[in-house]
């Protein structure tokens, strides 16, 4: 009796403890979704209120921060207006996206011609192949420049905004003319527009030919038809420009750095990054006096702000190695001996083995240096201090609701500070996974 007693307390004990673990466990987790929630909340309440702060008008609602949420007098769209007042943005960029459509519209005709007849003729016939590019690619270049003369209306300077794209169909028919001699047909669909049998990999192409044609003609239009900017508009031009500069240059060195570390042993490599650790705990604002007089010697203060940030943001970026080399760390080292036995340099190793396999840590670093100089504003207010030509978007809009009237340009400054968080919550979006992927495998090991 004593023992088929204890067996079902003993299970009933069990299930009793066992249920309270489960609900335990159920308990803290919904504990910490709960706090999640609410920090979460807190943490987003002033963007939520920038972004409707920023529909309340400027001329019917005076004043600047308010104790209600939405709007009294209707949405509005005037705060956004008043940044682009004076501009021609809108038409400017309206040609230039428009001509861009026509130019890849044409590469991707092109292109499906040179398929056709690349599946016409053999290798024996690579030379008329390459003629045939040619031709094509003459009168490519007639059909842009007409199109560009039909766009703008000055013949003069309408050759010049189709020089870019005859340069890319010159270096696509190079390209395309030596697959037809080696027959290597990884070449020729390599080339921007290039046709593709998969609806997703036609969106690719067509997006990235989209995106190709329109920041090379934008470039161009910047040189030969700058637009008239507005004062928000130059602000957010400078940014923009420091902030691809830096995300290039600051990306190739911390990723050579990161990789000479991690894969080349020399003498002094341990003590190297011992004394660059001990640097990095010094803020960099302790050289903000001595980086302004060095700057002003050289002319890159005031009128010269621009370059001056992107050498201050470049100068000491080989220091932010750490989690570039952690990545480098987790890929195994003998895919670079492999390469290294048939002939391949360091520098072909790095380039076509190492980076192919390391795209989440390269689009990780391209975002951290994209996104320092985007929302700094210390360096940028002392270096272009007095020059509102040379502000940045963060200094210029500060200057707005500091200087010139708080309570007059405060929905003001809310529509510019929206235009300013775009970009990086549309990069976020859009490469959130490699993101997490970089940050994490740079932290495995290192």
């Amino acid at each position: 009796m004593r023992t088929k007693a204890s067996i079902p307390e003993a299970g009933m004990g069990g299930q009793t403890r066992t249920r309270s673990k489960a609900g335990h466990e159920k308990r803290v987790n919904g504990g910490i979704y709960a706090l999640l929630v609410i920090m979460s909340v807190i943490w987003l309440a002033p963007f939520v209120f920038l972004i409707f702060q920023s529909f309340r008008s400027y001329l019917t609602e005076t004043g600047g921060m308010v104790d209600y949420l939405l709007p009294k007098n209707g949405w509005s769209l005037d705060n956004y207006a008043f940044l682009f007042e004076g501009s021609d943005f809108f038409s400017w960029w309206g040609s230039t996206l428009l001509a861009s459509i026509v130019l890849g519209a044409l590469q991707m005709g092109i292109l499906a011609l040179i398929k056709r007849e690349v599946n016409k003729r053999d290798a024996s016939e690579g030379k008329t192949q390459y003629l045939f590019l040619a031709l094509s690619l003459l009168v490519v270049f007639v059909l842009s420049a007409a199109a560009c003369v039909i766009l703008h209306g000055k013949p003069d300077s309408l050759i010049l905004s189709a020089l870019p794209a005859l340069v890319l169909y010159m270096a696509a028919g190079y390209v395309a003319g030596r697959f037809y001699l080696k027959q290597d047909s990884r070449l020729l669909q390599s080339i921007p527009g290039y046709p593709v049998e998969t609806p997703l990999d036609k969106a690719k192409k067509i997006g990235g030919l989209g995106a190709l044609y329109a920041g090379v003609i934008a470039i161009v239009m910047c040189i030969i038809k700058p637009m008239n900017a507005s004062q928000y508009l130059i602000w957010y031009g400078n940014t923009l420009t420091i902030a691809l500069f830096v995300a290039v240059i600051q990306t190739v060195i911390v990723l050579s750095v990161s990789y000479a570390l991690s894969r080349i042993r020399f003498k002094g490599r341990k003590l190297i990054m011992n004394v660059v650790l001990i640097l990095g705990m010094f803020p960099g604002f302790l050289t903000m006096i001595t980086l302004y007089f060095l700057l002003k010697q050289l002319g890159l203060t005031q009128e010269g702000a621009v370059p001056g940030l992107i050498l201050i943001y470049c100068a000491s970026s080989g220091m932010g190695y750490y989690i570039s080399k952690g990545f480098f760390d987790t890929i195994p080292k003998s895919l670079d001996e492999s390469a290294r036995i048939d002939g391949a340099t360091r520098l072909q190793v790095f380039y076509k083995i190492i980076m192919p396999l390391a795209k989440p840590i390269v689009i990780y670093t391209i975002l951290m240096a994209f996104m320092a100089p985007w929302g700094d504003f210390v360096f940028a207010s002392y270096v272009a201090f007095g020059k509102s030509n040379s502000y940045n978007v963060a200094v210029g809009l500060y200057r707005w609701v500091n200087v010139n009237d708080y309570q007059g340009y405060f929905t003001r400054f809310c529509a510019g500070g929206v235009l300013v968080a775009l970009p990086i919550t549309i990069l976020f979006l859009c490469l959130q996974k490699y993101y997490v992927e970089g940050v994490t495998g740079g932290a495995v090991k290192g």
